[in-house]
């Protein structure tokens, strides 16, 4: 992420910089003392991601910076202020600010916001780059059960577009990826999912029932399927590991590393995967591939994308 700051108080600037910096968050792109110096057109030059405005400021004030920089800048803006009336948190808000965040700064807290504000602006790329993806998909790219009739988008949609972003969408296993996140919304849909999930032998046990169409099958062909999908499974999402892996080292902050690799997977496998990459080696190391989290993760957020896109 890329962050100017606008703000009188050198000592503030200085902060703002040094967090930005010890916390990984991004780069510091530019500062300003006055919301008089800098105006829409330079922030856009510097590909401003968040942009900090002091509230008090002599020339030009917070208020009106943040209206000279709308409707020009997209990005997101936090407003720093020693004043909270309710009067003038609120005028602020109705500009279109993101955060509000009173003086003296907490650190701590100004991460956790800062952190917020990174993951909303990566959904909200995400829903974008998905509502561009199903647009761009003719009817024979997208199966009748991938879509609803009523023009929603379906979970396997958002499943499929998913394991793309994962880079695994040539992977034997996502077809069983995909046929476990629609198992998971009808069973849902009979129950209230709350904190548990089915158990993940059940869930390969109903998909392996679909595929092979008979229930009445011996139970020793039906393990067998169960087996061949558990491994066809466990392959892509190993590849999905490589994949994030890859991503990162070619650049830390790629928007997909940094939305994807720590939901799914363990940092202490994404950085041990990082390293055999970055040496162009193949270990022995035995990764621990956590099929239940990732099948749980993949689940929660196809379904936060569908409702969103609903």
């Amino acid at each position: 992420m890329r962050f100017f700051i606008v703000d009188d108080d050198p000592a503030v600037r200085l902060m703002l910089a040094q967090m930005i910096e010890d916390e990984g968050l991004g780069q510091v792109v530019g500062e300003a003392e006055d919301g008089a110096t800098i105006d829409a057109q330079s922030i856009i030059m510097n590909q401003v991601d968040i942009l900090f405005v002091d509230f008090l400021m002599p020339n030009r004030d917070g208020i009106e910076t943040v209206r000279a920089m709308l409707p020009v800048f997209l990005g997101k803006i936090i407003m720093l202020s020693e004043v909270g009336s309710k009067e003038i948190v609120s005028r602020t808000y109705s500009l279109g600010i993101e955060y509000y965040v009173l003086k003296p700064i907490n650190r701590l807290e100004l991460v956790a916001i800062v952190k917020k504000v990174m993951e909303s602006m990566l959904l909200e790329a995400s829903i974008q780059t998905i509502r561009q993806w199903i647009d761009d998909l003719s009817p024979y790219h997208i199966s009748e059960n991938e879509t609803q009739q009523s023009g929603e988008t379906s979970i396997l949609t958002c499943g499929h577009y998913l394991l793309s972003e994962l880079g695994i969408m040539g992977e034997s296993g996502t077809r069983d990826l995909l046929d476990m996140l629609e198992y998971l919304f009808e069973w849902e849909s009979d129950r209230m999912l709350k904190d548990e999930f089915p158990a993940l032998k059940d869930v390969f046990w109903q998909i392996a029932l679909k595929k092979l169409g008979d229930r009445s099958v011996h139970s020793a062909l039906i393990q067998k399927e169960i087996n061949a999908a558990e491994q066809r499974v466990r392959r892509a999402i190993s590849h999905a590991l490589s994949h994030l892996a890859s991503l990162g080292i070619a650049d830390y902050t790629n928007p997909k590393f940094e939305n994807y690799a720590m939901k799914f997977f363990d940092f202490i496998e994404v950085r041990k995967r990082m390293i055999e990459l970055e040496e162009d080696r193949r270990s022995n190391v035995t990764y621990k591939i956590n099929t239940k989290k990732f099948v749980q993760v993949l689940y929660l957020e196809a379904k936060q994308m569908m409702a969103t896109l609903n």
